[in-house]
């Protein structure tokens, strides 16, 4: 991976971070190559069993960077980035088979926040905020946010948000539903990777499931739906983590599940 992007995994949990702080993550080139190969990696990878996704600085990420983007207009290109970058990264968060955690550190702005939206779970540091930022630069939604804005907060939340630009403070994302939890700043790292951890020793296979059937669920019909539940259920009742989860309900104990 390229300096911009840190990537490791330790017991079961791939941790992926932005690492350009004195440009508030900004995505260049090489950042938005390395961060769509490290979510690659992460979703390909089965000792990968979930990802946390944060950025260092007080950013997480301010999305697109413009100063880079000035010489490209200037060269005559165009928008390439969003189907060579911004569309895979937005999908291997929102599809890759496990859960991603989003910690917000700081500014999420543009792509950074789509690509946090576009995660499973969102802790934010108080400090933290959200803005769509592309009508601000004349341009339109893209890294998924045309379909998780919507989703998250309801069609006309979300068409204001895109519209209307502006900072969404944590207090009222939490109230938007924009994120799911707000910790003190100071406690963001340990939290988010409390909540990580946790779901890296989970039942992988039910996560991926609940992923798919809700994804399912939003394009289809409620007889569609069940029968995709059918399918699923039938998956994860197959899985050991549901074996174990039997065992040891009966057994009075804790289960220990291998994600398999």
């Amino acid at each position: 991976m390229a300096d911009s992007v840190l990537y490791a995994v330790a017991d079961g949990l791939a941790t992926v971070t932005l690492n350009r702080p004195d440009a508030m993550n900004a995505l260049d080139t090489g950042t938005k190559n390395a961060l769509r190969d490290a979510l690659r990696a992460a979703g390909s990878d089965d000792t990968v069993r979930a990802v946390l996704l944060t950025g260092n600085g007080r950013a997480f990420c301010v999305g697109q960077d413009l100063k880079e983007h000035v010489g490209i207009l200037a060269a005559g290109g165009g928008m390439d980035t969003v189907a060579e970058h911004y569309n895979p990264i937005a999908t291997a968060i929102a599809t890759m088979p496990k859960p991603v955690v989003a910690a917000v550190n700081g500014v999420a702005a543009g792509a950074g926040a789509g690509f946090a939206f576009a995660a499973d779970y969102r802790i934010a540091a108080d400090t933290a905020s959200f803005t769509t930022a592309f009508l601000g630069v004349a341009l339109t939604a893209d890294s998924g946010m045309s379909w998780t804005l919507s989703r998250l907060v309801g069609y006309g939340r979300a068409q204001e948000l895109l519209m209307f630009p502006r900072s969404v403070r944590t207090e009222e994302a939490l109230s938007l539903g924009l994120v799911h939890r707000v910790v003190p700043a100071a406690d963001l790292a340990a939290e988010a990777l409390t909540v990580a951890r946790g779901l890296a020793q989970g039942p992988t296979v039910a996560y991926a499931a609940v992923k798919e059937s809700l994804a399912y669920s939003a394009e289809h019909t409620l007889t569609e739906s069940l029968a995709k539940e059918a399918e699923l259920q039938s998956r994860a009742g197959a899985s050991a983590d549901h074996k174990e989860a039997v065992a040891a309900f009966v057994e009075k104990r804790r289960p220990t599940f291998l994600g398999k």
